[in-house]
């Protein structure tokens, strides 16, 4: 075997070995990580920043960037839990909750696929239109929910399995089979790889781009929704540091920042080791300013050896 193949399987491989090493270095330090009560809580956890990380991950592949999804969040929890104080209705405040992101994704994809802005600055401005606009409509104040049915979307569980896991697993399978079985998904990775070459190719790269941005929203509502569920509440500052949490699971599961590679189930494992790793600071009692630098050092470590890998994968080639 050659080196430019080792290279290529550490990188496969590299992610699932550090959740591994941080499982047995658990497994070492406390008996309190491996109960069922603290493994469900995790997936609850870790649902939900999860399922908002598989809508960043197509875009970032696509070559974008979006940092309206913490507004969005936000804004989606208010409004469906708003339509719901208001009518009782909890099919339709899904609805509307879930249309809020739909609009703004669109909203995101027509500017940057249209006007060539770069995505960074349209959806830094969306999030911020977004973020007003909620906290206007809300007066800055929680939106209260007393409805037992629409508490179950968040709080429930099948067996030790909380609902908002089962959520995320199936947003995962339907992704990743989109992402590796279809012409779209193959697209987004073109178009991430060489946008240039993509329309040559007869790629239809705005419409495609737009759609990404589209299912981004679409995911990041569906989270506000859960979210809404479980706080049993609007709240309109929900959404704080939700991009970067994505971003982040994104990275460290093994996505390319400039686009064109990346696995949708390599972020799992990346919002999982985010996850675990944060459950296991907590149960070690570690002060959360330090959770916040152990965050970041492992955000980095997986840029370095991102970087690390490719220079030696290219340099073999």
């Amino acid at each position: 075997m050659d080196k430019r193949k080792i290279w290529l399987i550490a990188r496969k491989y590299a992610t699932l070995a550090v959740l591994c090493l941080i499982l047995v270095v658990m497994f070492f330090l406390t008996d309190r990580f491996f109960t069922i009560k603290n493994l469900s809580n995790v997936g609850r956890q870790i649902s939900l920043n999860a399922i908002i990380s598989v809508g960043m991950t197509m875009v970032i592949i696509s070559g974008g960037i979006d940092l309206s999804v913490g507004s969005v969040v936000a804004m989606s929890s208010c409004i469906c839990a708003s339509v719901l104080s208001i009518t009782g209705n909890i099919i339709l405040a899904i609805m509307i909750g879930m249309l809020i992101g739909v609009i703004v994704g669109l909203i995101n994809g027509l500017l940057i696929s249209k006007t060539g802005i770069a995505p960074f600055i349209i959806t830094l401005s969306t999030s911020s239109i977004c973020g007003g606009i909620t906290l206007v409509y809300t007066r800055a104040r929680p939106i209260p929910l007393n409805n037992t049915p629409f508490k179950a979307i968040g709080q429930g569980s099948i067996s030790f399995l909380p609902l908002p896991t089962i959520y995320m697993l199936i947003t995962f399978i339907v992704f990743a089979f989109i992402m590796t079985k279809t012409k779209f998904g193959r697209y987004i990775y073109a178009i991430g790889g060489n946008e240039k070459a993509s329309v040559v190719a007869g790629i239809r790269v705005k419409e495609t781009k737009t759609l990404v941005y589209v299912i981004g929203g679409f995911l990041a509502a569906f989270t506000g929704v859960i979210y809404t569920s479980r706080l049993s509440s609007g709240v309109p500052s929900l959404g704080a540091g939700f991009d970067m949490q994505a971003i982040t699971a994104a990275v460290i599961g093994g996505t390319s920042m400039s686009g064109g590679r990346g696995s949708i189930w390599g972020t799992l494992l990346g919002a999982v080791i985010i996850g675990v790793l944060n459950n296991a600071l907590n149960l070690l009692n570690v002060n959360s300013y330090y959770q916040n630098i152990v965050t970041g050092v492992v955000v980095l470590f997986a840029v370095l050896f991102d970087h690390f890998i490719q220079t030696r994968v290219s340099s073999k080639s």
